[in-house]
C-alpha cells in the first residue's frame, strides 16, 4: 500500500505543502521498513505527525528547556562529550536524540550523523531514520497488536502529547480504512 499526498494532508493537516514533500520519502522508508499494513502505517504516521509538529520540525525547537538542558552528560544517550546535548538533539521525523542513537542510525543508513547531524533534518533521511527507528524498536509487532501507548512509549519514553497522538491515529485509522 502507498499513502497518497491527498491521504497524508487528511491525517496531517497542518502539514500544508510539506506533505506533497514528504510522500515520496515516507513511501520509500516505510516500504523499505516493511510498514506496509494499513495499521502499521496509521500508528507510524500518527506518531511521526506528532513529533515532527505534522512534518513542521525536522529538529527539535531548543531553549534549552529544563528537560533539554538535562540531555547533557546522558549516559545512556551516549552524550560524553561537552556539548553532545545540544548538537545531538532530537532530529527526523522521530527525534533521534543523543550521540549514541545518531551513531547507531548513522551506521544502520550509510550516514556520518555524528559529523553531519543535520543530515536527519533532509525528507529523505527524516523518514529513513524514523522507519528505521520504529523497525529496530519493534514498533511494527507492537502496531499488529495495536499496542499505541506501548508505541508511545519507546519513542518517547512516555506518554507526552498523549492526546494528539490518539488524535491522529484515530484520523489515520479512518483515512488508510484500519478496521
Amino acid at each position: 500500500m502507498m499513502m497518497t499526498p491527498q491521504q497524508l494532508l487528511q491525517i496531517l493537516p497542518d502539514a500544508g505543502r510539506q506533505a506533497g514533500v514528504f510522500v515520496p520519502a515516507l513511501n520509500i522508508a516505510m516500504h523499505a521498513y516493511d510498514v506496509i499494513t494499513p495499521s502499521r502505517m496509521a500508528a507510524f504516521i500518527a506518531q511521526v505527525g506528532h513529533e515532527s509538529g505534522q512534518l513542521r520540525w525536522l529538529k527539535e525547537l531548543w531553549g534549552p528547556t529544563a528537560q533539554q538542558a538535562r540531555y547533557e552528560g546522558r549516559t545512556d544517550l551516549g552524550n560524553s562529550v561537552v556539548g553532545d546535548g545540544f548538537k545531538f538533539r532530537g532530529r527526523g521525523l522521530i527525534q533521534v536524540t543523543g550521540r549514541a542513537n545518531y551513531a547507531a542510525c548513522g551506521e544502520a543508513l550509510g550516514l556520518d550523523l555524528l559529523g553531519h547531524p543535520q543530515l536527519l533534518e533532509q525528507p529523505r533521511w527524516a523518514c529513513e531514520s524514523a522507519a528505521w527507528f520504529w523497525q529496530s524498536n519493534g514498533l511494527n509487532e507492537l502496531a499488529d497488536k495495536n499496542q499505541f501507548t506501548t508505541i508511545t512509549r519507546r519513542i518517547n519514553g512516555g506518554l507526552n502529547g498523549l492526546e494528539d497522538r490518539l488524535q491522529l491515529w484515530a484520523r489515520a485509522k479512518a483515512v488508510l480504512c484500519v478496521s
